[in-house]
């Protein structure tokens, strides 16, 4: 990580394939080096080596995604090549709040006896160690779902949600279709669950900044729309939160409202393949001991 960060010292913006590209010449790789293949057979090692610091450094704060595809160093990482120069390793990204934030992000949907054994412990089982790194590796993409659906514009936000909710099985006896951008009235878009559209979800998105928290007044103003559009059920997907007002508001009213908010939305995408692409699969074997019993 440390070389990456070091490539970004110059505060240039860089595309990331240039960044792996320039990873290649520190370390001297020969051309059969570059071209290793991870066991996918998908994907250059190098470039998911680079690909996965970029990631860590930027989940702790010392690198910036200003926008798709390119990455800067930010003051913290400066802070950190200084303070550093050696190495940085997971243990120096713990000492940011950022990363550890992340972090435990991961360990979430763990139970206690998960947490009580690290991946580094002699008896973790490779079921341990796989666990572990789907859970990880979840978590990665899940933020880095939510940051590139805060980069897309409004409209392409919305496309995006509607996407996800076909993706879902909604609408797959009639349709799914987002409302024009002008005059919808506080509709996004609508879900037909039959072919006559008699049968509707009315959807609305919004693309707010993760720290934006909506009350209980932009609910009230949903409900509305949907009186409007003489909808009794809707669907309000968000990139931010909500506050509990606005939950218990939801909650309130005789209309069957659903709040996912940018954690949920980006999970959703996750397991519903909406913006991703499997990268490997593994398969662990366990003997067999019924076979040889009947040998």
């Amino acid at each position: 990580m440390r070389p990456v960060l070091a490539h970004l010292s110059d505060g240039e913006s860089k595309r990331s394939r240039a960044v792996k590209d320039a990873m290649a010449a520190e370390f001297a790789l020969t051309d059969g080096e570059q071209a290793e293949l991870l066991p996918s057979g998908r994907q250059r090692t190098i470039d998911n080596r680079v690909a996965w610091a970029l990631t860590y450094l930027s989940q702790a704060g010392l690198v910036e995604r200003p926008q798709r595809g390119i990455v800067r160093i930010s003051d913290l990482g400066r802070q950190a090549l200084d303070a550093n120069p050696e190495q940085i390793s997971l243990k120096v990204l713990e000492k940011y709040p950022a990363y550890i934030a992340f972090r435990n992000r991961t360990r979430e949907v763990e139970t206690p006896a998960e947490k009580a054994l690290p991946a580094a412990e002699p008896s973790a089982t490779p079921q341990d160690l796989l666990e572990q790194a789907v859970r990880e590796n979840g978590a990665v993409i899940e933020n880095e779902l939510l940051q590139r659906a805060l980069a897309l514009p409004s409209i392409g936000f919305e496309d995006l949600v509607m996407k996800l909710l076909a993706e879902m099985g909604y609408g797959h006896a009639g349709r799914v279709e987002r409302t024009r951008a002008s005059g919808d009235a506080g509709i996004d878009g609508i879900i037909s669950q039959d072919p006559l559209g008699l049968d509707r979800i009315y959807v609305q998105a919004k693309r707010y900044a993760t720290d934006k928290v909506i009350h209980r007044p932009t609910i009230q103003s949903f409900v509305g729309a949907l009186m409007g559009a003489q909808g009794d059920r809707g669907v309000f997907i968000t990139t931010s939160s909500f506050s509990s007002g606005a939950r218990e508001e939801a909650e309130r009213v005789a209309f069957r409202i659903e709040l996912i908010d940018g954690a949920r939305l980006a999970q959703l995408m996750l397991r519903h393949g909406v913006g991703v692409q499997a990268e490997t699969t593994a398969t662990l074997y366990q003997l067999d001991e019924d076979f040889f019993e009947a040998l």
